[in-house]
């Protein structure tokens, strides 16, 4: 990852895909290192759990990325495209399988992304048309949401051990 201070100035594009790349990194170094049994216990009122969030992070991923800016169909995007139940963990999917899956799904939309111009669009079934920029700030947003959500279960799973 770039140091911080190489980007706050830089070009646009770098900074967007410099934050972009952060928030990933924090949403999985806020699941990472939790028991199979933390990962996937449920301390609110919700479905939400640690490894969730990072399972749904993956879905997002291929929804914006693959199907939106690269404008695959479903059956060609690397995961399951489930929409609000991609907040659900199979039991056979360990904390490792799904931030693996998270990493792919990473992967693929830098590559995707990485030569369409920033004010290029794409059509979205919703929104209309949606500029990588978009799609960029859209995803900023979302993950930066999801990790402290993370941050928050991590620390009360923290304080539940003690």
């Amino acid at each position: 990852m770039k140091d911080p201070t190489d980007i706050t100035d830089g070009p646009e594009r770098a900074m967007l895909e410099y934050l972009l790349d952060h928030m990933r990194t924090e949403l999985v170094d806020a699941v990472r290192g939790l028991s199979e049994a933390e990962a996937r216990g449920r301390l609110v009122p919700s479905m939400t759990t640690s490894i969730g969030l990072v399972k749904h992070a993956a879905f997002a991923e291929r929804k914006w990325f693959q199907q939106i800016l690269g404008g695959l169909p479903e059956s060609e995007c690397d995961g399951a495209m489930v929409g609000e139940d991609s907040f659900l963990v199979r039991d056979d999917e360990s904390v490792a399988d799904v931030i693996a899956e998270f990493q792919r799904a990473s992967a693929r939309a830098r590559t995707i992304a990485a030569d369409i111009d920033l004010d290029a669009t794409r059509r979205h079934p919703v929104f209309g048309p949606v500029s990588l920029r978009w799609i960029y700030l859209l995803m900023i947003q979302e993950l930066a949401r999801h990790a402290g959500h993370a941050d928050i279960l991590r620390e009360q799973t923290t304080a539940a051990r003690t």
